[in-house]
């Protein structure tokens, strides 16, 4: 799944539309899952849905009302759209310009079924992710935007360390620094 529901208010402008080599961080993520040749894709999408959706064809789109709550609603969302599933989920955000294939499969190369498999980056665990369907059930009593953090309290997911992926797009100076980095069009 491809969260990219948020409505980027401190940059002020969607980040899900920021470029790189002329796609959009919202079409590159999508690439970047479809390569993993998953059985079903999800897009959630919030604000800027109407603008979005176009984008991706070729997934399914679920629509997530409540963006404005935090990522833990989109997470719900896609819970629910996924429910009774027995396969771990791959779950990526549009947001990491540093992503790339080689991470999401040593993600793959590192699930054995016993735990979640997380991407590091700096003193933080979160997406891409790879989580068990255990894991995705809880997603539904998730509130607020710590919501993976939360998914992994009490326990110990595996993780796959690449610090360039806690590389905010938060705000113009966020992104100016990453146009600066080559990582994003200017």
């Amino acid at each position: 799944m491809v969260l990219a529901a948020g409505g980027s208010a401190s940059l002020g402008k969607p980040k899900q539309l920021l470029t790189i080599s002329g796609e959009t961080l919202l079409q590159r993520a999508v690439r970047l899952a479809k390569a993993t040749c998953p059985t079903r894709l999800l897009v959630v999408l919030g604000a800027h849905a109407e603008q979005l959706a176009p984008l991706v064809t070729g997934t399914t789109i679920v629509f997530n009302p409540t963006w404005e709550t935090g990522i833990a609603s989109s997470l719900t969302r896609a819970a629910t759209a996924l429910a009774g599933r027995t396969y771990p989920v791959l779950v990526t955000v549009v947001d990491q310009p540093c992503l790339d294939p080689d991470h999401l499969q040593k993600l793959f190369a590192a699930f054995d079924g016993s735990c979640d498999v997380v991407s590091a980056y700096g003193d933080a665990l979160g997406p891409p992710a790879l989580l068990r369907p255990e894991t995705m059930a809880l997603a539904g009593t998730l509130q607020g935007d710590a919501a993976f953090r939360r998914l992994w309290a009490g326990g110990h997911p595996a993780a796959v360390r690449r610090d360039a992926l806690g590389r905010k797009l938060d705000t113009p100076e966020d992104v100016a620094d990453a146009v600066r980095a080559g990582l994003l069009d200017g």
